[in-house]
């Protein structure tokens, strides 16, 4: 007898018409062969099971004749598998759902069939089609098994069903499945998850990761949805919504029998493959409705603090979802909705929950909601910061450690967000109608990182990494800058209502930056009010009015708008303000009571919102005026409510009645429900209102009472329900949300508010803490606060952060310890703030003002202590200098520096930073100390490296890129720092500073040459200073001499304008102590000679040569110094190079004072004479180049003119001077220079100066030694006065022509004539010299010669007014009585008397 024909045979057959390519081709060429064993190796465990489980009757002998149906079919789907026909996917999976819907099968018969069920689906992969997946999701959603099963084979069944179901969302056809079987998926894993919670921990844990990963699949695919995907589809399943309590596993679901209904299959076989019934791929539908169904998980407020299992997996599942969705979650409007209103609601609720678990949970997500949604919950934001984080993170307020630490974390994790707090000050901070959210977190963190009264804890670590994250924001914006965004200052010059302004373009910062800064201006301005408001209303209106925020005139509405939109306003003043009775006040009630919106919205919620503006006046006619307002703002947005506005405000009164009577501790008898439906009949234009609506009114009140004294300015504030409906109301209408920029617009502003907490906020726990990571974790914020203050040009932030940092450095420490340089090395903390502040004023110096002086302190200490390297008191161009430059083999002074001067309490053997190291390894035999220990070198060692760190050098030789006010502030310090100078002598240690300051203080004039017109004046004055109150030679002195010389001799060049300024300063030179010039003189002289020759051609004006010269010329009888003197002189002079109508006479005056001066050799002196004879070319010189016949050529001649005569001058003093060689040389070249007058421009009044105060003169004195003074002092005066004769012969004879047109011709011939006549009669040595007895008549006669043939001697002559004849013969024959014969003989005369010619020609030649 034949096996009969299966009953599910008939839904087998499908198979054999299934494509090829759907099955086998689908896992990538899977051979047909073994995935038909494979299935059939699964059907035959099923069948296994099943024979041995199922109930099936036995009434026919045949075993084959009885099998079950689930039975029958496994069999025929295990025969047909190896047909050559492909199997088609969704008839292979059906034996396996018969067998999990059925209520005949056991327990371990529906496991078994579950477990093959999703091998099956491995195997089968991308082959199953989307109407397999729906009959899989059904058949789970449906399953049933035999009741009274073992607890273990029913988690086990349980748990392959949770299996089966993500094996469908993770299938590759998963989006087939459509919104109404995703619902059904989850709905069926929060079952088992639901019913889970009685049952094993395996299964809970399981049942849980399961819902999670369905989640994840699910909002997994919302990016890939479009914005108008899955909402409006032509298609919509019916969705039945979730019911978390729903039992699982009761009732039986239709055609659940284990019969398949041939319409089933048509539905199944024409869906998967082109039926007319279209299932759209799941997409939003069912996203919305998982979401709404994960937050009404929330919505059980009594959970909270009670059971936190649920509420805490409903928050896991919510962060999973919106950490998919992410920003794509803004594209559907129903999802952000739902995040925007009963999400965030509910998060607000759970925030403030005592389980920190539930409270970290709820930080994630609104963390995870900033980053991807926060332009869409603005006003959500703020109420989170002002509500959960401002509130749980402070202890005032009542919180817990716990929830302190979890909420500084939270904040601390949204700091890490490089935009959130400008973002927060952009859209908070700076809207008139928000919080100042940033302001009041930044100094939560900076508050929260002060340890008061207790150690260093990790809440407070915590605060201050927040803190330095914002640094470091804020310093990372500068990174993507170039230059300073220009914020201008925000002024208001004509009133414009504050509460209209709007922004014309929120993507462009050239237009929100500017509207944000302004908004933020008028807030702080509104703020400034509220505050004089508070004091006095009428003055704080008035305060408004001149700072253009209300109008000149006030109105009604812009004093409303006022009250409404300003935080910190008294409540009890305005109250009253608007209570009044005064027209005005009355008209600013009802223009306040048009600020609010009061559409759809109950009329308990409504006056919750307007009484929370206010406090409520007490009187009842105020409250009547109140009222009356508040109920036609009302009526006028919902007249459907009432019959008339009186309704509403009957109602309003009577809800405020009701609000005193519960809530008034003073009531005894309380109202009841009755009562109040009772008051309130007929009021509504007489009838009565809804029953339902006063009863919900009371309950309201009840539960909630209105607040008629609300909270005061801006504290902590809970989020109650009215509160949350008039935000949602605000968030409709509220400026866009600014996403933060890259740039930093708005990083000025902020960091002007948080600079000060911050930086003694990190400086607290940089001085209480000893950890490493949290010391470097400070010295980042230090560095970004520098970082940041000097790119928005703080200077005032820059210097705080200065002298907070000096503080550590433990340098500024002026008490003993014996050890200091080892104790720098021990101390980490030290050393860190040692680096970072080098490392600031290297960095930024260009913004550090009054802080050098507190870095200067440091310096110095180092320097004390030997610690500094040896050319930190140098300048840059000492590189290409050669370090010892000589004059004549002597070191230049310049070369001294005060390193060889000692440090107090070191050893003063050898100085900087190698020479204080050594120190520490050399043992002295004259002082032995013992051998340092291994901690001793190590410490000196990590000191020695720290100094090497902090590049302190490079503060002074990187001078010249210092802006100038920074670096005029540092020449500053360092003359603070050297203190004033004292006449009585100060102590070595401050004779040192002062040295090394100045040192310093030369090194940046020297570094700054281009900006030495900055620097001069202090630099100058405080060189005076010193040169001025010293009286005994001095390293100090010292210093400021040869650095007042070595400014000079390195910016003449460059500085041509300044080079008069700076010659005179070479003045203190001169204005030296004694004995301070003395001991230095010889090096001063070397300095001003190197000047010279280095710098002639940059000494244009007299000052400076007067200055230069000098200084040269008080040398001439200094033993040590006049030689180099004396050859500066000679350099400017010979050959006139250096001479100049400006330092002619300085330089003759100078040479004539080498000349007098008998230190050295006779030759110098006759050098000197030499360069002032030859200087008479440079005279010839200048008179011929002089062209023109100006005022201005006139007056250079005269001044030769005088030149010429101050030469004659000089060399006539020298021709008196007692030495012999000095005084004949000193008359041959004064002879030389009244012959050579060829190029020079003289006048006949010049010649008579010359005769009268010159060579007369001479004579005279040369008469006067010699008859008056002993021949010891004054040898072989006769030579002289011969020279003196011959010279007065010679310039006579030689200027004759010229002299002889002068009115004084007479007086001047009678003048020679005279002297002659004196010296013919000089007694050398008691008698008459035999030299000028023999040579005066002689010269005479050549006289007379020359005036005879020029016709001007003759007889009858009456020039000079008496007889020129007579008189000169008078005076000539006293000389020799032969003269007048041996020039004018008898014929001659005759001859010449009847001629009568006045002149005749010049035959006679002189003889010397």
């Amino acid at each position: 007898m034949g096996r009969p024909r299966l009953p599910g045979a008939a839904g087998i057959d499908p198979i054999a018409e299934e494509p090829p390519h759907s099955s086998a081709a689908a896992d990538g060429g899977a051979d047909p062969a073994g995935l038909a064993c494979a299935i059939s190796a699964e059907a035959s465990a099923v069948l296994a099971v099943m024979r041995r489980s199922l109930r099936h009757p036995r009434a026919a002998a045949d075993d084959a004749a009885a099998d079950h149906p689930l039975v029958s079919s496994l069999k025929a789907l295990r025969r047909l598998v190896f047909s050559p026909s492909p199997s088609l996917p969704a008839a292979v999976l059906r034996p396996f759902l018969d067998a999990v819907r059925s209520e005949d099968a056991g327990a371990a018969v529906t496991s078994a069939s579950l477990a093959a069920l999703h091998e099956v689906m491995s195997l089968m992969g991308a082959s199953l089609p989307g109407a397999a997946l729906r009959e899989v999701v059904d058949a789970v959603a449906s399953c049933r098994f035999e009741a009274g099963a073992e607890a273990a084979a029913e988690e086990a069944v349980l748990m392959r069903m949770l299996q089966a179901l993500l094996a469908c969302l993770r299938a590759p056809a998963a989006p087939a499945l459509g919104d109404q079987h995703v619902c059904t998926a989850v709905n069926t894993c929060f079952r088992v998850v639901h019913q889970a919670a009685a049952k094993g921990e395996l299964l809970q844990r399981f049942s849980r990761h399961a819902m999670h990963e369905l989640i994840r699949c699910v909002f997994a695919r919302l990016p890939q949805i479009g914005s108008g995907d899955g909402v409006d589809g032509s298609v919509k399943p019916e969705m039945g919504g979730m019911d978390k309590n729903h039992p699982f596993g009761v009732g039986q679901m239709e055609n659940g029998n284990g019969s398949y209904a041939s319409g089933a299959v048509a539905s199944d076989e024409n869906s998967a493959d082109g039926s007319g019934i279209v299932v759209e791929p799941y997409g939003i539908p069912c996203m919305v409705e998982i979401f709404h169904f994960l937050c009404s998980l929330l919505n059980v407020v009594e959970q909270i603090g009670a059971d936190e299992d649920l509420p805490l997996f409903a928050l896991k599942l919510i962060n999973s979802a919106i950490e998919l969705g992410g920003s794509s979650i803004q594209k559907h409007p129903k999802l952000l909705s739902l995040v925007q209103d009963e999400l965030f609601r509910n998060l607000m609720q759970f925030g403030l929950s005592m389980s920190p678990l539930i409270l970290s949970m709820v930080c994630s997500i609104v963390l995870n909601l900033y980053h991807h949604l926060r332009t869409e919950l603005k006003l959500q934001l703020e109420a989170f910061f002002a509500c959960i984080i401002l509130r749980l993170a402070q202890p005032r307020f009542g919180a817990t450690y716990h929830q302190q630490e979890v909420a500084m974390e939270a904040l601390v994790d949204f700091c890490r967000q490089k935009n959130f707090m400008v973002e927060m000050y952009a859209n908070l901070d700076c809207d008139i109608t928000c919080r100042n959210v940033f302001e009041e977190l930044s100094n939560l963190l900076s508050k929260s990182a002060f340890p008061i009264n207790c150690p260093l804890s990790s809440m407070h670590i915590l605060a201050l990494e927040g803190l330095i994250s914002v640094i470091q924001g804020m310093a990372d914006r500068i990174g993507n800058t170039t230059t300073r965004p220009e914020l201008m200052p925000v002024e208001l010059d004509e009133y414009t209502p504050f509460w209209t302004v709007k922004c014309e373009n929120f993507s462009d910062p050239q237009h929100w930056v500017k509207f944000v800064r302004q908004r933020k201006y008028v807030k702080r301005r509104l703020m400034i009010g509220a505050d004089h408001f508070n004091r006095d209303p009428k003055k704080g209106l008035e305060f408004l009015q001149g700072t253009h925020l209300l109008p000149e005139k006030l109105d009604p509405q812009s004093v409303a708008c006022f009250f409404r939109y300003t935080a910190g306003l008294d409540k009890n003043l305005v109250g009253d303000f608007l209570g009044n009775h005064d027209e005005f006040c009355v008209q600013v009630l009802h223009e306040f009571a048009q600020t609010f919106d009061f559409q759809e919205m109950n009329l308990d919620t409504a006056l919750r919102l307007f009484l929370e503006t206010f406090r409520l006046p007490g009187e009842s006619q105020k409250i009547q005026r109140v009222l009356e307002a508040f109920s036609d703002r009302y009526y006028e947005q919902a007249p459907q409510a009432f019959a008339n506005k009186d309704t509403a405000l009957l109602l309003a009164y009577s809800i405020i009645m009701l609000n005193t009577d519960q809530h008034n501790m003073q009531v005894k008898k309380k109202m009841t429900e009755e009562d109040f439906i009772k008051n309130n009949r007929n009021i509504n234009g007489g009838s009565d209102l809804p029953r339902e609506m006063l009863s919900e009114l009371y309950h309201s009140i009840c539960r909630n009472e209105i607040k008629t004294t609300p909270e005061q300015g801006m504290g902590y504030f809970e989020m109650s329900p009215s509160r949350w409906i008039d935000l949602m109301r605000k968030s409709k209408s509220t400026s866009l949300y600014i996403v933060g920029d890259s740039q930093p617009f708005l990083d000025h502003d902020m960091f002007a508010i948080m600079s000060g907490p911050t930086i003694a906020a990190i400086a607290v726990v940089f001085d209480h803490s000893e950890h490493e990571v949290v010391l470097l974790a400070c010295v980042d914020g230090f560095l970004g606060v520098a970082k940041i203050s000097a790119f928005h040009h703080l200077e005032d932030v820059l210097d705080d952060l200065v002298v907070s940092l000096c503080k550590f450095t433990t340098l500024l420490n002026t008490s003993l310890v014996e050890e200091p340089v080892t104790a720098f090395g021990d101390d980490l903390k030290a050393r860190l703030a040692t680096e970072t502040l080098f490392t600031i004023a290297n960095r930024y110096g260009d913004y550090i003002r009054t802080g050098w002086r507190n870095v200067l302190d440091c310096i110095l200490r180092l320097h004390k202590l030997g610690l500094l390297p040896a050319r930190v008191a140098s300048d840059a161009a000492d590189d290409s200098e050669v370090s010892a430059e000589t004059i004549q083999g002597k070191p230049t002074p310049s070369s001294i520096s005060t390193s060889h001067i000692p440090v107090m309490g070191t050893p003063r053997k050898s100085s900087g930073l190698m020479g204080r190291f050594s120190q520490l390894l050399s043992l002295d035999s004259e002082e032995p100390r013992s051998q340092p220990t291994e901690q001793q070198l190590a410490a000196h060692q990590r000191t020695l490296q720290t100094i090497q760190k902090c590049r302190i050098d490079s503060i002074f030789t990187e001078s010249k890129f210092l802006q100038p006010d920074s670096l005029l502030q540092l020449a500053r310090a360092l003359i603070w720092a050297a203190g004033r100078p004292q006449k009585v002598a100060s102590s070595p240690d401050d004779e040192d500073t002062a040295v090394f300051c100045l040192e310093l203080l030369i090194a940046i004039t020297l570094n700054n040459r281009d900006r030495i017109v900055l620097l001069w004046q202090g630099v100058y004055e405080h060189i005076a200073n010193i040169v001025q109150s010293t009286v005994m030679p001095c390293a100090l002195v010292e210093k400021a001499i040869f650095g007042l010389l070595r400014i000079c001799q390195r910016l003449l060049p460059y500085k041509e304008n300044l080079a008069d300024e700076l010659l005179r300063s070479l003045q203190l030179v001169l204005k030296l102590d004694a004995r301070v010039a003395d001991a230095y003189c010889e090096h001063i002289t070397q300095e001003v000679a190197r000047l010279v020759k280095a710098n002639a051609g940059h000494i244009k004006s007299q000052m400076g040569w007067r200055t230069v010269v000098l200084l040269l010329s008080i040398t001439a009888r200094h033993p040590d110094a006049s030689e180099v003197g004396f050859e500066a002189i000679m350099y400017i002079m010979s050959e006139g190079a250096h001479l100049s109508l400006s330092n002619y006479a300085f330089c003759i005056e100078a040479s004539r004072q080498f000349a007098e001066s008998r230190v050295g050799l006779i030759d110098r002196s006759i050098r000197a004479l030499d360069l002032m004879a030859d200087s008479a070319s440079s005279l010839a010189r200048w008179s011929q180049d002089t062209k023109g016949t100006g005022e201005e050529a006139d007056k250079v001649l005269e001044a030769i003119r005088e030149m010429w005569l101050k030469l004659l001058q000089a060399l006539k003093k020298l021709s008196l001077d007692q030495r012999e060689e000095v005084r004949n040389h000193a008359l041959t070249s004064l002879q030389r220079c009244l012959i050579a007058t060829e190029g020079v421009c003289l006048q006949s009044s010049t010649w008579s100066h010359a005769f009268d105060l010159v060579i007369f003169a001479l004579l005279d004195d040369l008469l006067e030694i010699s008859q008056n003074h002993s021949q010891k002092d004054y040898r072989n005066m006769e030579g002289s006065l011969v020279l003196a004769m011959k010279l007065v012969a010679k310039v006579y004879l030689q200027l004759l022509p010229d002299l002889f047109g002068l009115s004084s011709f007479c007086k001047l011939w009678l003048g020679v004539l005279s002297r002659m006549e004196k010296y013919i009669k000089i007694k050398v040595r008691g008698k008459r010299s035999d030299k000028l007895q023999e040579l005066i008549p002689e010269l005479l006669k050549n006289i007379l010669v020359a005036m005879k043939n020029r016709g001007i001697l003759a007889k009858r002559s009456t020039i000079g007014g008496d007889s020129l004849w007579e008189l000169t013969w008078l005076h000539a024959n006293n000389i020799s009585t032969s003269l007048q014969s041996d020039v004018f003989p008898c014929q001659e005369y005759e001859q010449q008397s009847s001629a009568g010619s006045p002149r005749g020609p010049n035959g006679v030649e002189s003889r010397d």
